[in-house]
């Protein structure tokens, strides 16, 4: 799991690709490959039910299951739909480079993804535990205890590194142009308020890296693991 990465790679991208790309299809891509499946990995308590996959793992990365959706398959196929299906291929691409961007990042834990399925070899490099099997709660200490967390502030970092795409000339000659779905939605809703969303992104990523980081150190106090693979005092789970 990438918590306030995938918040803050569409920024990076709108930076410094040379292509033209569109932030809402970026954003959504990078949101995608969980979009569907990460409340069935936690599991909800529904009335007498309680819902959730019996291998949270399996399920989230794996096949049978949910895994695909982490593939570079996956998101080219979502591409080809914007593109041809619906006639915009600045959304298709925008799409692809944040779903491969998610896939790619989640590869950096112990369970990884299948990058080319229908191959179903996970690509991982088993850089921090993957522990989305016990709970929401224990997942977030861990991934904020271990390389994860470190990875998302490199995000964040640079987020304020590239400050400028966060400026409202930035988002007048570069964002508002390039797409037209802002004007679209200027004409029922203010510019000032379109300013606000397109910024969202960026802040809810780092308020949640802060938020969830004071949760488990300075509330919980979660022993902190950089090792590699860490934390190691969480189970972690494998392919």
């Amino acid at each position: 799991m990438s918590w306030a990465a995938h918040d803050l790679e569409p920024y990076a991208f709108q930076r410094h690709l040379n292509l033209k790309v569109a932030f809402v299809p970026l954003l959504i891509g990078s949101y995608s490959p969980d979009m569907m499946s990460k409340w069935f990995v936690y599991g909800i308590h529904l009335g007498p039910w309680d819902l959730k996959a019996s291998n949270p793992a399996q399920f989230h990365r794996g096949w049978p299951g949910v895994g695909f959706t982490h593939s570079f398959l996956f998101g080219l196929v979502i591409c080809l739909i914007l593109w041809k299906g619906f006639g915009s291929k600045l959304w298709g691409v925008s799409f692809l480079i944040g779903h491969w961007a998610h896939a790619l990042t989640d590869t950096g834990d112990t369970v990884g993804t299948m990058l080319l399925f229908p191959w179903t070899f996970h690509f991982h490099l088993d850089a921090w535990a993957y522990a989305g099997q016990t709970g929401r709660m224990t997942d977030a200490a861990a991934y904020f205890s271990g390389l994860g967390g470190l990875w998302d502030l490199v995000w964040i970092v640079y987020g304020f590194f590239s400050w400028r795409v966060l400026t409202s000339d930035y988002f007048d000659n570069v964002i508002f142009r390039a797409d037209a779905f802002w004007p679209w939605c200027n004409r029922a809703v203010p510019r000032g308020a379109l300013l606000t969303l397109y910024r969202a992104a960026f802040f809810y990523g780092t308020s949640r890296w802060i938020a969830w980081t004071l949760w488990a150190h300075v509330i919980h106090h979660y022993p902190y693991d950089l090792s590699w693979g860490g934390p190691h005092w969480v189970p972690a789970a494998h392919p």
